[in-house]
């Protein structure tokens, strides 16, 4: 069955002005956000949790890492794509990004310790041992690192596990970055 995609015409009244905000914030519909919009709710809550995790204290580059390691930890065909290209718009060095889509070391141990977390995160349910946790503290993150993580876990389990059931089709202008999860997942 195919999941309903909504225009401005076709969308509910309640969501047509979160539409409108996409439309003038990126210049077109985001797949996702036409998904999305079947829901006022959910379209709004996924919105609500996106601008409070770009708000934490992580940087371009730390949003990157967590976003990326759950989006391919969830072997998102859209999202990963997506967030090559906002990664790029973010000015995140292609480094990076390449190392979160290729489930290959990133160029920092400090990143990297990020990405080994929020993949423990996501493996455990967020059981993650007092080990797990001293050696993400011993990398310089605190405790509110943790709860942002969560955060944005929760933003990113919502887009996933919509584009899953979903099958959103990768929006053109991410195609030349489409991924596939390589056979060989990240050992944490």
């Amino acid at each position: 069955m195919t999941f309903p995609s909504h225009d401005l015409d076709t969308a509910p009244e309640a969501s047509k002005p979160l539409l409108e905000k996409s439309q003038k914030a990126f210049g077109r519909l985001p797949g996702l956000h036409k998904v999305l919009a079947e829901s006022p709710q959910a379209y709004e809550g996924y919105q609500v949790l996106h601008k409070l995790f770009t708000e934490t204290d992580f940087d371009a580059e730390e949003l990157t890492v967590v976003w990326q390691s759950i989006n391919v930890e969830h072997a998102c065909h859209y999202c990963v794509p997506a967030h090559t290209g906002i990664a790029k718009m973010m000015k995140v060095s292609d480094d990076i990004s390449d190392a979160l889509r290729n489930e290959t070391p990133l160029p920092s141990a400090k990143l990297e310790a990020l990405r080994t977390f929020t993949v423990q995160m996501v493996r455990e349910r967020g059981n993650v041992s007092q080990e797990q946790m001293d050696t993400f503290f011993a990398s310089g993150y605190g405790h509110r690192a943790v709860l942002d993580v969560i955060l944005g876990l929760a933003q990113k389990t919502m887009s996933n596990y919509i584009n899953h059931v979903a099958q959103t089709p990768v929006d053109e202008v991410f195609r030349p970055l489409e991924w596939q999860r390589s056979d060989t997942p990240l050992k944490v």
